[in-house]
């Protein structure tokens, strides 16, 4: 009797919609379909940094008065809710389901950008480091969270060695754009560069805000030798 129970309560929770509990049977993401057409899809982004605009194929001032150092950005969703919910739970509570989710939805994303920009995908994965202590206090990174099952569903190679923070810095939250820039310098060095020469990288992360974080990442990494630097991340702060 313990058994069938046990084996009923599995069944069921792993059939139902992380977010409104309904009916995800048979749906991989275990989200259901009225769920994800109510996610916060980004929409038309500008072509380098991802950020709201009027037409396909545009560059949007920011990038037209100062070019990131990435060459774009691949980014499904808005960071509005339930995201701006879901991705802090999973960042800072241990809810890794979440992580899963979200890591399906963007290695679709992902897919179909490439395809239909006729794009080759890059050739190596990199997940945006933590540095040391914080991570050994939160547990894990949630960027390698995202990273490792991309990676791995896209048949792409993983490196979370070569790319380090090598200086704890302090929240960008409520920094001005020049602060952030201040607070990034020198943040991330590249160990073994070689492996990196001329190779064109994905650098994954959750969220990006202003860009300033990704981009000081991105510099270091074509100062490695990087060819070129694409972000992965789940959600584009407008």
């Amino acid at each position: 009797m313990r058994t069938k129970v046990y084996n009923w309560l599995s069944f069921n929770q792993e059939n139902r919609c992380l977010l409104c509990l309904g009916s995800a049977a048979g749906i991989a993401e275990c989200i259901c379909t009225a769920c994800l057409e109510e996610l916060p899809w980004l929409g038309i982004g500008c072509r380098q940094c991802a950020l709201p605009v009027p037409r396909e194929d545009m560059l949007c001032g920011q990038c037209q008065q100062s070019s990131p150092a990435f060459s774009q950005v691949v980014a499904p969703f808005r960071y509005a809710f339930p995201l701006d919910s879901l991705i802090p739970a999973f960042k800072y509570q241990h809810k890794l389901t979440y992580g899963r989710l979200m890591a399906r939805l963007l290695q679709q994303a992902i897919v179909h950008h490439y395809e239909e920009r006729q794009q080759d995908l890059p050739e190596l994965v990199i997940p945006l480091p933590l540095h040391r202590a914080r991570q050994a206090q939160r547990g894990y990174n949630q960027a390698m969270e995202l990273a490792r099952p991309i990676a791995r569903a896209l048949g792409i190679s993983l490196d979370h060695r070569t790319l380090m923070r090598q200086r704890a810095t302090t929240s960008q939250q409520g920094l001005d754009a020049r602060q952030r820039r201040r607070n990034l310098q020198g943040a991330f060095v590249c160990h073994h560069p070689e492996r990196l020469a001329g190779r064109h990288v994905a650098l994954v992360d959750d969220v990006v805000t202003t860009g300033t974080t990704v981009n000081e990442a991105s510099r270091t990494l074509l100062a490695a030798g990087v060819e070129s630097v694409s972000i992965w991340c789940i959600a584009r702060t407008p």
